[in-house]
């Protein structure tokens, strides 16, 4: 039986506290939100009870903030994707973001099981005064169980509707795409962070998180296979490559901790789900 689940967020500010609103059909909720940073920010966490989505299975996600909203949205673990028999397994994230408003979008890692044939789409459109960070991380296989990644598929399709957009068709057997040094060269987890302003950043701001995000790659064991750049002036991209997910996501949470400070003088306060 293939599961249909939806889920719809709306992010305000009521009584100076940003809350979260939602709705949900199907096996998609989320938790109750949360508050370590005061009310100025809303810590939500997303839960799929399933586990995971098989072909036919269908997760759609729509996300809003307005007025001067913050939140902040993760996963308990990783969203997985397991062996299809014919059909695809879907998940879609749309994302806008009005007046003021910032997202974080931090969700575990996604992992492409062998022979699945998967499609992880992220839209993000945003008004221009409105910001989102946000970040993928996705493992083809699980080498360290010797579970390779050998047959299926996997799409990822990332977009800021007229500003940038990022897809990529992973196919298991196209073996210069996985190994060759042009495409993954060997390395079995891609992962990528990026920040997005409604309209354009001021150079000198841009400048600054890059060279943040370079510092960090610099004093990494991933520095020969990540990179920071500006594909035009409303993003900054960090890109990563990793033989596994966990020193990708390493570097990932040290630019989002300084990122999260240059751009909107924040520390870093993880969510509470990831020390447990």
């Amino acid at each position: 039986m293939s599961w249909h689940a939806q889920l719809d967020i709306d992010y305000r500010v009521e009584r100076q506290r940003s809350v979260a609103r939602h709705s949900h059909k199907g096996p998609l909720r989320v938790l109750q939100s949360l508050y370590p940073e005061g009310d100025a920010i809303c810590h939500n966490v997303l839960v799929h009870p399933p586990g995971g989505l098989v072909g036919g299975d269908t997760l759609d996600m729509t996300i809003a903030a307005s007025g001067s909203a913050h939140g902040l949205i993760t996963t308990p673990g990783a969203t997985r994707f397991y062996r299809s028999l014919g059909e695809p397994a879907i998940q879609r994230t749309r994302i806008t973001l009005h007046d003021r408003a910032r997202l974080e979008w931090l969700p575990l890692e996604a992992i492409a099981y062998n022979a699945c044939l998967a499609e992880n789409h992220l839209t993000v459109a945003l008004g221009p005064e409105a910001e989102f960070m946000g970040w993928d991380l996705t493992a083809l296989g699980l080498p360290s169980a010797k579970l390779p990644f050998e047959e299926g598929h996997f799409l990822q399709h990332i977009e800021v509707p007229g500003i940038w957009m990022e897809r990529g068709l992973m196919q298991a057997r196209d073996h210069c795409l996985m190994n060759g040094p042009l495409g993954l060269a060997g390395q079995r987890c891609m992962a990528s962070l990026f920040f997005v302003s409604g309209s354009r950043l001021a150079r000198q701001r841009r400048e600054a998180g890059l060279e943040l995000a370079r510092t960090a790659i610099a004093g990494h064991a991933l520095g020969i296979t990540a990179g920071a750049t500006c594909p035009n002036e409303q993003v900054m991209v960090l890109r990563v490559l990793a033989p596994l997910v966990e020193p990708a996501a390493d570097l990932l949470r040290q630019v989002w901790q300084a990122w999260r400070q240059h751009f909107w003088q924040l520390p870093a306060t993880a969510p509470r789900i990831w020390s447990t």
